[in-house]
């Protein structure tokens, strides 16, 4: 009798998003290592709120996804370890699970980023885990109130003309201030950009 059983299938399990990686935001008595709020009234730079919701292929809202935000300060400088700390009190990464808001979306406070080199537009790296993905999906995010900047920028202009609206995020302003809304599709019509990387 052989005891080799082969490679196995790959299975989509979960979510644990609540559990172990932002217990906080669905009210459990444990600490995040990443949050909402990437910024303080502190940090150097416009004060803005992402907002969105990730959609499925029937573009209703996933109610347990995973979001996750990376980017640059207002002086296009990414946070790193081995780099001095020049902004304070600003972390340039977030995290946020859609099951934690009654709309399913995903809400982070932040400043607007600059642009991080010459040939990019100021804009963020997102990234999307959820139940059924195997592997997390990557795009960018780009502001609907940066036209030049973004007809300059290598790599939205790398991309179909049709397509490049997936990656714009609107302003809208609120009486809290600057708000972008930006939707993630994930399947249909309206397919997000997503980036192999």
């Amino acid at each position: 009798m052989s005891t080799d059983h082969g490679q196995t299938p790959s299975q989509a399990i979960g979510p644990f998003f609540a559990h172990g990686l932002i217990p906080e935001q669905y009210g459990y008595a444990f600490t995040s290592l990443a949050g909402t709020a990437l910024a303080s009234e502190r940090t150097m730079g416009e004060r803005v709120r992402i907002q969105g919701q990730v959609l499925d292929g029937e573009a209703v809202p996933v109610a347990d996804a995973l979001v996750e935000i990376w980017q640059a300060d207002a002086e296009g400088r990414y946070m790193h370890p081995a780099a001095p700390p020049r902004n304070v009190e600003f972390t340039g990464f977030g995290r946020a699970g859609t099951g934690a808001d009654p709309h399913n979306r995903f809400l982070f406070d932040t400043i607007k980023p600059g642009a991080p080199q010459t040939g990019h537009a100021p804009h963020i790296h997102v990234f999307v885990f959820m139940p059924g993905l195997l592997n997390h999906v990557s795009t960018r995010l780009y502001f609907s109130d940066e036209t030049s900047a973004n007809e300059r920028d290598n790599v939205l202009q790398s991309i179909a003309a049709v397509r490049r609206n997936t990656l714009i995020a609107l302003r809208e302003q609120s009486d809290e201030g600057a708000v972008y809304r930006f939707d993630i599709h994930m399947q249909g019509p309206l397919e997000t950009v997503f980036f192999d990387l």
